[in-house]
């Protein structure tokens, strides 16, 4: 199976994109909410919107917006402030529905407003469904009541259950169409700005959104576990009395708690318990007025404390599943799926994040002339992105041979090696080959691909005192002297390096892995690599293979394996980037 695909342009514009407004996100939204600014997160969205409407007069490839708003979802994991799913949502839903007006109204002035407006609203929509979801249908009726005995209280003649609803859509609808009419007047204006002072983007990737609690022990079992007891949890708090549901429920809560300490965390914010306390008593006060009797004040609070119990499973049961889900297993997972670019970009916009922040204005900036922000920023985007182009076509790509064991895989290196002469490409590394007496094999020699010299590197030699892989001692002078060849062919005019094999001994960082490490992460040169099939997707996870192509044994033989290689080695300059 071939696993590589080519990232597209549209991956790519989408990568910046998402990069610029994750930026906004992370820097002004933590200082938004820091201090506690009045409608922040439609400010937020606001800027989404501005950025979105303005690039699209550049770039007008459908499905740039639902993809810059997965990859801004996925970057606003590495913020500052405490965040789960929510944020995550309104983004990538923010997304959607610009994108689904476009295309219905296309680039127009109604599909940008209409877009916008409904972006701007789903603010709104998503606090009333967070609330169902977090405390039941019970809050609808808590917050109808409520109104409704204000009605009684105040002599109200009108219905004031929607009226406070409506005019927030108003005015969330009015914040959307003033961001539509701020982006659509800076898109027009882009083309005619200079994108001569763009700068380059850095190198440093952050380091915080790729590494989340290196020491957590994920597992399957686990996201299965946890996934279970969400329902369960919320189905025996509506179904049953408080005093059969409570101890299980706080078992639950305890048990969370001590394995995530991220779901032990969302318990400690005091905001949480102020809602608790708030929703307890008002229940508990609306079901005296409303319904009078002797049980009232204690039935008005056993469903306040069954609101806020099932608020604290779905809390906590956001976090804990938040979690599991950065299990390397699923993530290399979605390598095999119509997703398999997203990693990629994703990757690429982390590299890009410190300099897309570093670009950001001082704060006396943005406010006395927010316009010029967004136009210095994104008049930049298209020399960003022939920047960013140029540099990963020089980039090194990796080609994975797998196959089992004894399949074939070193024969098979040796004819792409010869396929790779017969083209006039250079060639330099290590082939792995094995040492047989009467059919089984008794050791292995690393052969210099450049010199044709064959150098003893693991045999069945009892009076070796060497390390060991498996059954075979190493010899250390062998491996001493393939580490050379490899560092040689890494500093020398070679276009491709040649390791047969990478297996277990690489995994726990010997044999060949410095060596591997070096080439991939310093050099422009591509690699050729062989490896049991089994341990494929851990090495491309061990070392970081973004750029690579699975070949099959199974489903190449030498001369289409060889001709997939050098036909992407003689169109490289027409290469944007592998995965």
């Amino acid at each position: 199976m071939e696993s590589g695909k080519i990232l597209n342009d549209k991956w790519i514009k989408a990568s910046i994109i998402g990069t610029i407004w994750a930026a906004s996100e992370i820097v002004l939204g933590s200082f938004l909410h820091n201090l506690k600014v009045p409608f922040a997160g439609n400010l937020l969205t606001a800027i989404g919107i501005i950025i979105l409407v303005s690039i699209s007069y550049i770039w007008k490839e459908k499905g740039l917006f639902w993809r810059a708003g997965v990859i801004c979802a996925l970057m606003k994991t590495i913020s500052p402030s405490a965040v789960i799913f929510g944020p995550m949502i309104a983004i990538f839903s923010e997304s959607v529905l610009l994108e689904l007006s476009s295309r219905l109204f296309g680039r127009t002035i109604v599909g940008y407003l209409l877009g916008s407006m409904l972006a701007m609203s789903w603010n709104l929509f998503q606090r009333i469904f967070n609330y169902i979801i977090f405390y039941g249908f019970d809050i609808v009726g808590l917050y109808t009541s409520l109104l409704k005995y204000a009605e009684k209280q105040f002599s109200i003649p009108i219905d004031m259950v929607w009226a406070p609803i409506i005019l927030l859509l108003i005015i969330y609808c009015l914040m959307g169409i003033l961001a539509a009419i701020i982006g659509i007047r800076v898109g027009r204006r882009l083309p005619e700005r200079s994108v001569t002072e763009a700068q380059p983007f850095k190198k440093a990737s952050l380091q915080a959104g790729k590494k989340r609690d290196n020491n957590f022990n994920y597992s399957l079992v686990w996201l299965v576990i946890d996934i279970l007891l969400i329902p369960a949890s919320l189905i025996l708090i509506n179904s049953t009395r408080f005093v059969i549901w409570i101890v299980p429920i706080v078992m639950v809560a305890v048990v969370w708690s001590l394995r995530y300490k991220r779901a032990f965390k969302q318990l400690l914010k005091p905001k949480f318990w102020i809602f608790f306390v708030v929703i307890t008593m008002l229940t508990a006060y609306i079901f005296t007025r409303v319904s009078p009797g002797s049980n009232s004040l204690i039935d008005g609070l056993m469903l306040g404390m069954q609101m806020n119990f099932r608020a604290v499973i779905v809390i906590m049961g956001f976090a804990v599943l938040g979690t599991e889900l950065y299990n390397p297993v699923i993530r290399n997972f979605f390598l095999k799926t119509s997703f398999r670019q997203l990693p990629v970009a994703l990757e690429l916009s982390f590299e890009s994040l410190p300099s897309m922040i570093a670009s950001i204005p001082d704060l006396k900036t943005v406010v006395r002339n927010p316009g010029t922000v967004f136009y210095s920023i994104l008049s930049q985007t298209e020399a960003r992105l022939e920047e960013i182009k140029n540099e990963l076509k020089r980039q090194n790509h990796v080609f994975i041979v797998t196959g089992a064991t004894e399949s074939g895989k070193t024969t098979t290196i040796k004819g792409i090696e010869k396929i790779l002469a017969a083209n006039n490409i250079n060639v330099s590394g290590i082939i792995s080959e094995r040492i047989l007496e009467d059919g089984i094999t008794k050791g292995y020699v690393v052969i210099n691909i450049k010199t044709g010299e064959r150098i003893p590197f693991l045999n069945v030699d009892g009076a070796n005192t060497g390390d060991h892989i498996g059954r075979f001692i190493i010899n250390a002078d062998g491996l001493a002297e393939g580490r050379r060849i490899l560092s040689e062919a890494a500093s020398s005019d070679c276009r491709v390096i040649i390791i047969d094999e990478i297996g277990r001994l690489e995994l726990k960082d010997g044999g060949w892995a410095d060596e591997l490490i070096t080439i991939v992460s310093s050099t422009d040169k591509h690699l050729v690599i062989t490896t049991r099939d089994t341990i494929a997707e851990e090495v491309v996870s061990r070392f970081n293979l973004r750029r690579h192509t699975i070949i099959a044994l199974k489903e190449n033989d030498i001369e289409s394996a060889g001709r997939k290689i050098t036909d992407f080695l003689i169109n490289e300059k027409n290469n944007t980037w592998s995965s």
